[in-house]
């Protein structure tokens, strides 16, 4: 039985699964009003107050693992039925409060929304801003500041609380990085799944010759232990796929462009984060002319496959949300045909019983190391130096100062100096995850043992050079 960090996740993979089965069989119509009743059977509840409660839940994950909402464009939604035990009041009082005579906070509240009754400090909620002044002003530290998983994950500050209550997401601040994903406690932000299309694309591919490739992202290594990457693409062939591409490889194609694109610009920001990317084109309108013009290395792949396979279908498989919204961009040509996370993927396996393990390993061997750690923060800035020394020329003498960024926070504090003009660096490497996309919000697993994967499976290209795997056949 596989072991889940959390029950969430289980919850999650159990829904997946469900509907994968049922759309392999082609019984989504008929059998989908059963998947709630046969994962809460009854007749105790297990994590909300009632079985109804929960089996709402249930059909509510459902109807995002079949694609969720058409007309909604963000690639995460609320599951309203789901969002209703975060504490609502935001600035409180804490136990230390000693009922001092100075009362600091009181008179440091703009609204007037701190009263003292029986020598203790109470805020009106009606009048409180959150504006914080109290939280700094109280000798004792007594006043609190309680903010939702959610809201304090989300580095754009896209998730506020509606009057309702409940999580709302501004889609015009939204990055879809998919952080509150993982960070909401009882799974009530979940994203949108395209398990369904992969599905019916593997079986247009019979009906209708046309060939199916996965292009499967660096970050998998680890992700399905003790299975191998090679034995994970053994498993996407048993599942239909005609061939498996290491996404790696087109980092390797990224490397090689974007340096030449920096040594032209002598200044660049990355263009391999689609969350980074659209953060920039959000928040700092005047600095996205800086955006690197080389398409992602998901994008690089795809296309390449396509040139070599014509009428191929593309599936990416990844740890990233943003990465579905950027399939869908007009940039992008087409390139990608669907999406799945390696949570997807693994309800996959198990909808068909594949068992990892027991096969033998497929050929999965093209990229450099150097386009495996694209997987984790610092792996570009390291693969463009490298295709800069690799270079006939060295560059001409150019001197690379890379500034990887860790998690949108640092990318932010990066754009900030290089607004200001006092940014050492003229290579910006941004990452919305941090730790990069190791640790991204649709993994199996994230642990600090992941870029030990990552490392580990980078060493295994050997002495493969980053123009050597672009030059490849």
């Amino acid at each position: 039985m596989r072991k889940y960090e959390t029950a969430v996740q289980m919850l999650k993979d159990n829904v997946l699964r469900s509907v994968a089965e049922l759309a392999w069989e082609d019984r989504l119509q008929t059998g989908v009003l059963d998947i709630a009743e046969q994962i809460i059977p009854g007749p105790n509840a297990t994590f909300r107050c009632c079985i109804y409660k929960e089996r709402a839940v249930i059909n509510s994950r459902v109807k995002l693992a079949m694609g969720g909402d058409k007309s909604n464009p963000g690639m995460v939604e609320v599951l309203d039925v789901a969002c209703d035990e975060c504490p609502v009041s935001e600035i409180t009082v804490g136990p230390a409060c000693r009922g001092c005579i100075a009362t600091r906070c009181v008179y440091s509240c703009p609204k007037g929304a701190i009263t003292m009754v029986n020598h203790r400090a109470v805020i009106d909620q009606s009048k409180c801003i959150a504006c914080g002044r109290c939280l700094t002003s109280c000798p004792y530290g007594a006043i609190e500041k309680n903010q939702r998983p959610c809201e304090r994950g989300c580095p754009c500050g896209a998730i506020t609380m509606g009057e309702d209550k409940k999580a709302r997401i501004d889609l015009a601040k939204c990055t879809s990085c998919g952080s509150c994903v993982y960070q909401c406690p009882f799974g009530a932000i979940m994203d949108k799944s395209q398990i369904v299309d992969c599905i019916q694309l593997l079986q247009g591919s019979a009906r209708w010759d046309f060939p199916v490739w996965a292009v499967v992202a660096p970050s998998i290594a680890g992700q399905f232990a003790p299975a191998t990457p090679p034995q994970v693409a053994a498993g996407l062939r048993a599942l239909g796929f005609a061939g498996v591409e290491e996404a790696a490889l087109g980092a390797d194609l990224v490397a090689a462009e974007e340096s030449a694109e920096l040594l032209e610009k002598g200044l660049l920001l990355s263009s391999c984060c689609p969350a980074f990317v659209d953060y920039v084109e959000k928040n700092h309108p005047d600095q996205a002319h800086l955006i690197s013009h080389t398409p992602s290395p998901m994008v690089m792949t795809a296309r390449r496959i396509k040139q070599r396979h014509p009428g191929a279908r593309v599936v990416f498989v990844g740890p990233c949300v943003a990465k579905k919204k950027e399939a869908q961009l007009g940039k992008t040509m087409g390139a990608i045909d669907c999406v799945l996370s390696f949570e997807e993927l693994s309800a996959l396996f198990d909808s068909k019983k594949i068992e990892l393990t027991a096969l033998d390993g497929a050929g999965y061997d093209s990229a450099s190391g150097y386009g495996r750690r694209f997987a984790a923060s610092g792996g570009v800035s390291a693969a463009v130096a490298r295709a800069i020394a690799e270079r006939e020329d060295k560059g001409g003498g150019f001197q690379l100062r890379p500034v990887p960024c860790s998690g949108l926070a640092q990318c932010r504090e990066a754009l900030k100096r290089l607004a200001a003009g006092t940014l050492e660096g003229n290579f910006i490497e941004g990452m919305a995850c941090e730790g990069g996309c190791v640790m991204g919000p649709v993994t199996l697993t994230r642990a600090a043992r992941n870029r030990v994967d990552v490392d580990r499976h980078a060493a295994e290209a050997g002495e493969r050079n980053v123009h050597d795997a672009a030059a490849a056949e």
